[in-house]
């Protein structure tokens, strides 16, 4: 929150949204999914922008793993955004406090307008259009969700590592689209021989670096 405020309450990135898919693999559905959407978000993206797309985007993984047709699914999950209540979430969590006065006002000024950023963005990437591929959530999301509407893994990810600037980003949200999509639709799923033996990255209790994503993730995400 203080971030956030010490931005001018500008500072709007996509990090928030990169990393969001874990909330819905963790389990988590209906309200308690949006709680913990707006939540983890919060911690390091503040902007009402920011919460609401990834309540949105949570949602819309949830429909498109159901076998939902992806424009039926997204509109579905527009209107989990619009009824979300995030500031009394965040209020109620602590995130909002004495020392968190003015971005509590700002949220509450700003969340209105922001819902209709997202549901602009959202629709635009529905459509086709790619506004950008900057570190703004919502050309983060608007790209997304333009690119992953497309019939096969590699013909979704590819136009957004093809398209550069933070492709990174893009493709990770991508990929989540896919993956709740490929749950259904086996032309989804991501093509054997460009799985690489990626590591899991760091050595905690129960977590070793030298584990196969592909062999070990699914029994820690259980």
């Amino acid at each position: 929150m203080r971030a956030w405020e010490h931005s001018r309450f500008q500072s709007a990135g996509n990090g928030g949204l990169m990393r969001i898919a874990a909330v819905w693999l963790r389990g988590f559905q209906g309200e308690e999914l949006n709680r913990e959407s707006a939540l983890v978000t919060a911690l390091t993206h503040a902007d009402p922008r920011c919460v609401f797309a990834s309540v949105f985007f949570t949602a819309l993984l949830g429909r498109l793993a159901a076998g939902q047709p992806f424009q039926a699914a997204a509109e579905e999950s527009l209107q989990v955004m619009d009824a979300s209540d995030a500031r009394s979430v965040l209020l109620d969590a602590g995130l909002f406090g004495v020392d968190t006065r003015a971005a509590f006002g700002a949220f509450k000024a700003t969340e209105r307008q922001a819902r209709a950023d997202v549901r602009r963005a959202a629709r635009a990437g529905l459509s086709g259009q790619v506004r950008s591929q900057s570190g703004y959530v919502l050309d983060t999301l608007q790209a997304a969700l333009a690119h992953a509407q497309a019939g096969t893994w590699l013909g979704c990810v590819e136009p957004a590592v093809l398209l550069g600037d933070d492709s990174d980003t893009v493709a990770c949200v991508v990929g989540a689209l896919c993956g709740a999509r490929g749950l259904t639709s086996p032309e989804l799923e991501v093509p054997e021989h460009l799985l690489p033996e990626l590591r899991l990255g760091h050595s905690w209790p129960g977590w070793q670096r030298d584990w196969a994503c592909t062999e070990h993730f699914p029994e820690l995400l259980a």
